[in-house]
């Protein structure tokens, strides 16, 4: 046990039709709140990322494609593909570099009721995994594990957490690090009548291996 990270990141989303009921739009943006919702969609997040590297002079922008598609698998359940695909630009992470390319990409597979529990609870589990994509940006080593997700709509909140922990598959000695690592993001959001939503959320990875 011995690296920890935290990101804390904030977002505004707004959806604002041409035509149509605004409590239609409301609705919508309260879908677009949920990871697992029952809608195709393809969220983008930006994240810049400063004081990075050996020195603390490097800095990060990276730009995550998060496209999610469910698929019915029968009357109750729903199997939703959440793919996160980072585009990466840095400087002076490792000092005196510049890189940029697609960094590893995080597919997950949430298995989920398509409706909520009795208490509201809206959930889903599956396994998740780290492909690696070779670039300048990427690290070299796969990794295989499990994920989950829970959350609360209450009228114009939502509430929840993501969760997983990945574990290195196949050969590590030449491929890179082995991995070991649990990641835990808190979210909360508001959904305005008018669909703007305003987001906030917590990202924090434990390395049990790192030095």
């Amino acid at each position: 046990m011995s690296r920890l990270s935290r990101l804390i990141a904030a977002a505004i989303f707004v959806v604002s039709p041409v035509s149509g009921v605004a409590d239609e739009a409301a609705d919508l943006a309260k879908q677009l709140s949920n990871p697992i919702s029952s809608l195709i969609s393809v969220p983008l997040q930006y994240n810049y990322d400063r004081g990075m590297g050996a020195t603390g002079t490097g800095h990060r922008q990276t730009l995550n494609i998060q496209p999610v598609v469910p698929i019915s698998t029968g009357q109750d359940w729903n199997l939703i593909s959440r793919t996160i695909i980072p585009v990466i630009r840095q400087k002076d992470v490792v000092p005196g570099t510049r890189r940029s390319g697609v960094g590893d990409i995080v597919q997950s597979f949430f298995f989920s009721p398509k409706a909520p529990t009795a208490g509201g609870l809206i959930w889903g589990a599956g396994p998740v995994l780290l492909l690696p994509t070779h670039s300048k940006v990427s690290g070299r080593q796969a990794a295989a594990g499990i994920t989950a997700v829970g959350l609360k709509q209450a009228g114009p909140w939502t509430y929840g957490a993501l969760a997983n922990h990945l574990w290195s598959i196949g050969e590590t000695r030449n491929s890179g690090t082995r991995i070991s690592s649990t990641f835990f993001q808190p979210f909360v959001s508001y959904s305005t009548p008018d669909a703007w939503t305003f987001t906030l959320n917590s990202e924090t990875t434990y390395d049990w291996i790192g030095d």
